[in-house]
């Protein structure tokens, strides 16, 4: 049970949101600003309000309730359907999904939303277009590569292909100059200390600054592996099972595949995270769980120079826990 005087449950679509109040029950309102501004005067002080992560739908409400003093929770969208599954619930409505978001948040302790600063969204805006610009380009050098393969039927289709691969060039390198200026203005100092560790990249630098809010986030760098989705989950039930441990995967995906890509390098280059690597391998584990750990070493390196203001320090770092 929550310490709040009531909690209402969000479910949100395009158009509308549905909302299950604790003790008030079901409302309906517009997706858009007058829908806002309708609800917030409808909620009871000291009320949670509880959403789900919905890609774009539920942020501009969840920035809005809490830049106007509400209490608000977003939650792992997974959560809520094993929460639901547990119910049995045989109705799904999005009237009933806001009714069982409702409950989730009275049962359970959830985590406290955070608002994302301008900076922040614009980043993390471009870095999502970043990332579209990147693949299509991948795509048209894929193409390209087909069309030399076939000796260039179509040269007008080549030329074609050319030009738009062009235009992605310019695109992409325009966006990373943006996030990098961005970033420099706001915390040019921790993206220096975070590109003296070997491994780190500007990319993956820049990425952790955005999403961690300059680490001020996280209090301990266990809670940023969690974030990361790094953190080992067992399967064992009584003496049959004896499943393999993984990585929970419960986390920010995008980091995780960065910071994975920078294991590579940090295995070769970062004297710590080589050692680990090194004695992990030797005792005949596989590379991939090596590399994992690395990862592990690698959050912990930048969280605590973040922390402490110092760059990398060889002899320092390669003391820290393992």
């Amino acid at each position: 049970m929550n310490k709040y005087k009531e909690t209402f449950g969000v479910d949100i679509s395009k158009d509308v949101f549905d909302v299950h109040g604790s003790t008030s029950g079901h409302n309906q309102y517009k997706n858009d600003a007058t829908g806002f501004t309708k609800f917030l005067k409808d909620l009871p002080k000291a009320s949670l309000v509880v959403m789900e992560v919905t890609g774009y739908y539920h942020y501009r409400l969840a920035q809005f309730l809490y830049k106007n003093g509400t209490v608000v929770s977003v939650v792992n969208p997974l959560s809520v359907k094993r929460f639901i599954q547990m119910k049995l619930a045989k109705v799904k409505t999005d009237k009933s999904d806001a009714k069982m978001i409702c409950e989730y948040g009275v049962l359970n302790e959830v985590p406290l939303y955070t608002a994302l600063t301008d900076m922040q969204s614009e980043c993390l805006q471009l870095f999502r277009v970043l990332d579209n610009f990147i693949k299509h380009r991948t795509a048209t050098k894929n193409k390209m590569h087909g069309e030399e393969v076939l000796g260039i039927p179509s040269k007008f289709t080549y030329r074609a292909l050319r030009r738009n691969k062009k235009h992605y060039d310019i695109e992409i390198k325009a966006i990373e100059a943006k996030i990098l200026s961005l970033v420099k203005e706001d915390q040019q100092q921790q993206l220096t200390l975070l590109t003296s560790v070997p491994g780190i990249g500007q990319k993956t630098a820049l990425f952790l600054i955005i999403v961690t809010d300059g680490f001020s986030k996280f209090e301990t760098a266990s809670q940023l592996c969690s974030y990361v989705g790094i953190t080992p989950t067992i399967r064992e039930s009584g003496s049959s099972v004896r499943g393999k441990a993984r990585i929970s995967k419960v986390g920010n995906r995008k980091l995780r595949n960065l910071l994975f890509l920078c294991s590579f390098n940090a295995s070769k280059h970062n004297k710590a995270c080589r050692e680990l690597y090194e004695r992990i391998v030797s005792k005949g584990k596989s590379k991939k769980l090596a590399l994992i750990a690395v990862v592990n070493k690698l959050i912990k390196q930048c969280f605590a120079i973040a922390k402490s203001g110092r760059p990398y320090d060889e002899t320092y770092v390669s003391i820290l826990p393992r």
